[in-house]
């Protein structure tokens, strides 16, 4: 019987119950049907159509019915944990159910439904005229070919013909169809970034390019790459990568030029079929062709009296042809019907094709798009020249609000702008995109670049370009305080489109020394559009770029503090704890005590208390930790004061003094006050509250609390999955959840674990998250028997080494030294596990001491020599000696089994049951974990060897020894 968890709500379809906690929700029975409709397919349109049957299945109902039923569904549920609606609106197709969903119960397995949207694809305002031959062609090359691409002219639909046949395969790849528009990408290196954005990956590697590759594997999905001309070299390099790492993906191009990649199909898109030169054509005979229907739909949508007539059909032939069939070109003629006769609209045409006919070595297509633009440019009135010119800024979608701010001189009245985009709109030159949140105008990729040539010819180029990108900056400005206040659905609607105009702002204020101070100012208020859209190594490089010294005139203190420290916090999450990363946070620290920012001030300390972590120092982690308590403290911060116990008993725990990092751990979690704005969880790095029971779990654990470890690692592990953040849930799984599981042996649950984790970190690119990933897979391994599992650790734990990532590192060596051990290579293993202690007291994380000791010495055990019996001996006696003064029970339980093991073999079972029973008795839970079965084995041996050794000594001797009655 499956069940769904979201939020705090359970929903179990066939029991038609739905409970917030433990009290029941009245919901009445139309409205939960729609509700479980849309729960078993989250993240999925469902259309009304479908809703509608599920709810009323026997029933005509008119589409109210619906929208009032899902209205008081969404009363009853109001807003998710992260303040948005469980359930979006599709505008005029239906609603999808948008929260992460818990599945239980459906065919013994339960896991995440990842609520992945199945595509992107933009809905088209109008029908694509005369390709269902060309539809048909592609569909079936892409079945024999993973990359094909359509190449044509400017203007001879390549977009939309890419589009149709998208859409008809939306239901044939299982992780969907993504559209990227290369138009508006200028710079070559952001192809693999605006790949990732499309789909929806938050990446955060260096490597885009290898990290999407990575993700693609064993994904099945295809890529529709727009516009590829201008940066087919880079399109190429990113096809070929995707391509050769993952076997299901398919890709679809649109290029006026090949990509040139092995493999690559090429279908050469023709203009629109138009009627020969012929007399006697009929309306019928007229509208056979697809560039005569286009031209008839686009003219009747534009002039509603228009009709295609057995006179006026030869006309619209030869209009057709004048236009080479072109299908922006048609689009753009045909609404003039509404200002020209058909006769007088040839006549144009005619004579301005030939003002252009002395343009030599241009394709004769390219020809007539450019008359057809410069005539459709010329019947423009003055002020309809300028808007459309002055448009051409925006390099992506934009709001009619946008519009005027850019456009309109000081001065001037905003109706003016507005009834000259309602102008152009009807006209063709501009597009709308209708959205759940308004709607937005662009201007098509050829249409844009003509206007840009005509704005340079202006002399107004860089005079709207400064506006733009001054524009860009309040509205950065505003989006930064929306952030806190609205959800995040509808702040990403309106707000996160917004990149392509951020980076083409950049782009012009940082060439040719154009404006440095906009440059930097506007990289300073893109932080948060990167922050929010997970644009991570964009962001690096960006900032990397406006810290360079030829812009430190440019930079305020105010300035350099935020970008060094999103300098240090982006170079970490996608490189590692570098020695920069230091660096950077260190600057910020400065500038901020400069300020008086104590704001600033503790982040920059916390992120300094996570690289201290992260690179094993932990000792200074402790500092850092007293620093914000002492500062948190003056400031009156009372969030800052009581979560910074997580940060410090995570430094204790590494250091091995475990009841105070439970006392500081465990006030902490007492005193915790649930953040009112989400920009906390990034003032705090992860979301204190879930990393503070993780550390807990693993103390708990440690303590020899087994069973309640395993407890608390799994709340650790719902709460990270209901906070939705990418750290929060790699930290819960990779710090907690998988390792306790392979402590205690559970395999089973390790490796549900780490499926879930290794498709995440894919899906994020999290370079340093995957290599610890990577430690706990090879674990798996070799407790599972594979020895395959000792080259994995290696590699991982040399990638993380190399990047000076340390933490928990001394005990993965520990593992790879023991397993180097158990497969014959014993001189290896005692060089790995020398090389793991000296770690672990170099950096003073001596948590793992103790097993690492035990480690060491079942070594010396494995030579078989005598003379190796004392010095292993010594060993196990110090690390039970070390965990016992730590508070460490299971890892003194291991040693403990260790010798006892040891002093069988050498007959002193009396001595092994000595040191092992006081030390298993201790234990109040977790009997069924590994390593107390283990123990209650080894005892019940020790019992037997015991009894045969009690009945082997004769009976008289035994009596004497004992001193017990005489033989009856």
């Amino acid at each position: 019987m499956p069940s769904y968890s979201f939020g705090p709500y359970v929903l179990v379809p066939e029991r038609q119950s739905l409970m917030r906690g433990q009290t029941a929700v009245r919901i009445g029975s139309r409205a939960l049907e729609i509700l479980v409709a849309l729960i078993e397919r989250p993240g999925e349109l469902v259309s009304k159509a479908e809703l509608v049957s599920r709810a009323w299945p026997d029933t005509f109902v008119e589409e109210s019915n619906l929208k009032v039923n899902v209205a008081a569904l969404r009363r009853v549920l109001g807003d998710a944990p992260d303040g948005t609606q469980y359930i979006a609106t599709v505008s005029g197709r239906g609603y999808q159910f948008v929260f992460p969903v818990h599945i239980s119960g459906h065919s013994g397995a339960s896991g995440i439904a990842t609520s992945a949207r199945k595509h992107n694809l933009p809905v088209s305002a109008t029908r694509l005229v005369g390709r269902d031959p060309a539809i048909d062609e592609i569909g079936r090359a892409l079945e024999g070919s993973r990359l094909v691409t359509i190449v044509g002219p400017g203007g001879v639909g390549k977009t939309r013909l890419a589009l149709a046949i998208a859409d008809r395969l939306t239901t044939a790849y299982e992780h969907g169809i993504w559209f990227v528009d290369l138009a508006t990408v200028n710079d070559a290196t952001l192809v693999p970034t605006s790949i990732a954005m499309a789909m929806g990956l938050r990446v955060h590697s260096a490597n885009i390019k290898a990290a999407i590759a990575a993700f693609a594997t064993d994904r099945d999905f295809m890529l529709v790459l727009d516009n590829c001309e201008h940066v087919v070299e880079a399109v190429a390099a990113c096809a070929d990568a995707f391509l050769a790492a993952a076997a299901r993906v398919r890709i679809l191009a649109t290029s006026r030029e090949p990509i040139r990649v092995l493999g690559e199909q090429i279908h050469r898109l023709p203009p629109l079929e138009t009627p020969p030169e012929a007399s006697g054509l009929s309306a019928a005979g007229a509208l056979a062709f697809p560039a005569v229907e286009l031209f008839v739909e686009r003219a009747v949508g534009s002039r509603n009296e228009f009709k295609l007539s057995d006179e006026n059909a030869p006309i619209v032939a030869e209009i057709c042809r004048k236009l080479d069939g072109l299908a922006l070109a048609i689009e753009l003629a045909a609404p003039r019907l509404d200002a020209f006769s058909t006769h007088e609209l040839l006549d144009i045409l005619a004579d301005h094709s030939h003002m252009l006919s002395d343009r030599r070595g241009r394709d004769p297509r390219h020809h007539t798009l450019a008359a057809t633009l410069d005539w459709s440019y010329g019947l423009l009135v003055e002020p309809e020249r300028v808007l459309l010119r002055r448009l051409s800024v925006f390099a992506g979608a934009f709001s009619l609000e946008s519009a005027c701010a850019v456009v309109v001189d000081k001065g001037r009245p905003r109706s003016e702008c507005i009834h000259a985009v309602a102008n152009l709109v009807a006209k063709s030159l501009v597009s709308t995109e209708r959205g759940e949140f308004g709607t937005q105008y662009r201007l098509l990729d050829t249409t844009r670049r003509y206007a840009l040539q005509k704005l340079a010819e202006s002399g107004e180029r860089d005079s709207m370009r400064q506006r733009h990108a001054e524009h860009l900056l309040e509205l950065a400005k505003r989006a930064e305080a929306e952030w806190k206040i609205r959800p995040t659905a509808h702040w990403l609607a309106e707000y996160g489109r917004k990149m392509d105009d951020i980076r083409s702002a950049l782009g012009w204020a940082f060439s040719g020394n154009r404006s440095g101070a906009i440059g930097v100012a506007l990289t300073v208020a893109a932080l948060p559009f990167w922050e929010h859209l997970s644009l991570v190594e964009e962001c690096r490089a960006g900032v990397e770029h406006a810290l360079s010294s030829r812009f430190a005139n440019f930079r305020n203190a105010g300035d350099e503090m935020k970008l060094q420290f999103a300098y240090g916090t982006t170079l970490l999450h996608t490189r590692g704890p570098l020695p920069e990363v230091k660096a950077a946070w260190t600057a910020a620290l400065s500038c901020a005590e400069s300020l008086r920012d104590t704001d600033y001030a503790l982040r920059c300390l916390w992120g300094l208390c996570d690289y201290f972590t992260w690179t094993g120092d932990h000792r200074a982690a402790l500092a850092m930790a007293e620093k914000i308590r002492e500062l948190a403290t003056d400031r009156g911060d009372l969030d800052a004061r009581n979560n910074v116990d997580r940060q410090t008993g995570t430094a204790l725990r590494y250091l091995g003094e475990l009841a105070d990092a439970q006392h500081h751990l465990e006030r902490m979690l007492a005193r915790y006050i649930p953040p009112p704005t989400r920009s906390d969880i990034a003032r705090f790095q992860l979301d204190p509250r879930s990393a503070a029971r993780g550390t807990l779990a693993n103390v708990t654990w440690l303590q020899g609390h087994p069973d309640k470890a395993v407890a608390m690692a799994q709340r650790q592990l719902e709460e990270a999955r209901a906070a939705q953040h990418a750290l929060a849930l790699c930290n819960a799984v990779v710090h907690t959840a998988c390792p306790i599981a392979l402590l205690t042996g559970d395999l089973a649950a390790a490796e549900r674990l780490l499926v879930a984790i290794e498709a995440h970190v894919a899906e994020h690119a999290m370079t340093v998250w995957s290599a610890m990933g990577r430690c706990l897979r090879a674990e798996w391994l070799l407790q599972s028997g594979d020895a395959s599992g000792l080259a994995v650790l290696r590699g991982a734990l040399d990638e993380l080494l190399a990047v000076d990532f340390r933490m928990r590192c001394p005990f993965y060596i520990g593992v790879y030294a023991a397993d180097l051990g158990k497969y014959g290579d014993v001189e290896a293993g005692r060089m790995a596990i020398d090389e793991a202690l000296a770690l672990s007291a170099s950096t003073g994380e001596i948590w793992c001491m103790p097993e690492l000791l035990r480690i060491k010495a079942d070594l010396l055990g494995k030579e078989g020599d005598p003379r190796t019996d004392k010095p292993a001996e010594a060993l196990y006696m110090q690390a039970i000696d070390l965990a016992r003064r730590q508070g460490a029970l299971s890892w003194e339980l291991r040693a403990a089994t260790a010798l006892a093991e040891h002093w069988l073999r050498t007959n002193q079972d009396v001595k092994a049951a000595g040191v092992l029973a006081p030390v298993y008795g201790r234990f109040n839970d977790g009997f069924a974990t590994r390593d107390l079965v283990r123990a209650r084995e080894l005892l019940n041996v020790l019992k037997d060897v015991g009894r045969r050794r009690a009945a082997a000594v004769p009976v008289t001797r035994r009596a004497k020894s004992t001193q017990s009655a005489p033989e009856q």
